[in-house]
């Protein structure tokens, strides 16, 4: 894997085009201002979480005894799960209803930017080579700046794309997201049978 199609994967794992609506409705009570330094705020602890769990992510692995192979398919297995909410959105939202009070973490760094299938991912790629690391610290930068920058144009480009056309480019990044996800799950498979040859 390049440098620029882990970017790219990881920038459609972020999904920010699928979160703008959310960012938007959550940010809305706030003053305009305090926005942007909420989101500032937010996307910066979403790096960090993202880049503790590429660097750490091999290590935690060896302390659960956990195979990469077996990361490679539960990975495949929850970007899958990722790529059809984003094809089939389930009515009630992603968040439901925040209490009183402008976000801290939770919902905006975690889990709509690090969310479960971005950790999974860096672990993943960390793991898989970890020689690459500062590649794939690159990839996650170009990643998460692409995903700060339409961020931060949220409200422009909502209005200039529209709701429908928004829509329209979540599920066909879902169903780009679920094709790689298809690939990654084959790919441990395969990993696994070679490295595990049949009992005779």
């Amino acid at each position: 894997m390049t440098i620029l199609s882990a970017a790219l994967l990881l920038f459609l794992i972020l999904d920010p085009l699928g979160n703008i609506p959310v960012f938007l409705s959550v940010l809305k009570p706030l003053a305009p201002k305090r926005q942007r330094v909420v989101l500032a705020r937010e996307l910066l602890i979403a790096l960090v979480v993202l880049m503790g769990f590429l660097w750490g992510g091999k290590y935690a692995l060896e302390l659960m005894h956990l195979r990469q192979e077996s990361v490679q398919i539960a990975g495949g297995i929850v970007l899958f799960l990722i790529g059809i909410r984003m094809i089939f959105p389930r009515p009630e939202g992603l968040m439901g209803e925040l209490p009183g009070g402008e976000p801290f973490i939770v919902p905006l760094a975690i889990p709509l930017v690090a969310g479960p299938s971005g950790m999974a991912a860096v672990m993943l790629m960390g793991s898989n080579e970890p020689g690459r690391l500062w590649d794939w610290s690159l990839a996650l930068m170009i990643a998460w700046g692409a995903t700060a920058a339409i961020l931060f144009s949220a409200t422009l480009l909502y209005k200039w794309l529209g709701r429908s056309a928004l829509i329209a480019l979540e599920r066909l990044m879902g169903m780009l997201l679920v094709a790689i996800s298809v690939q990654m799950f084959l790919d441990g498979i395969g990993t696994y049978l070679k490295l595990s040859p049949p009992n005779i």
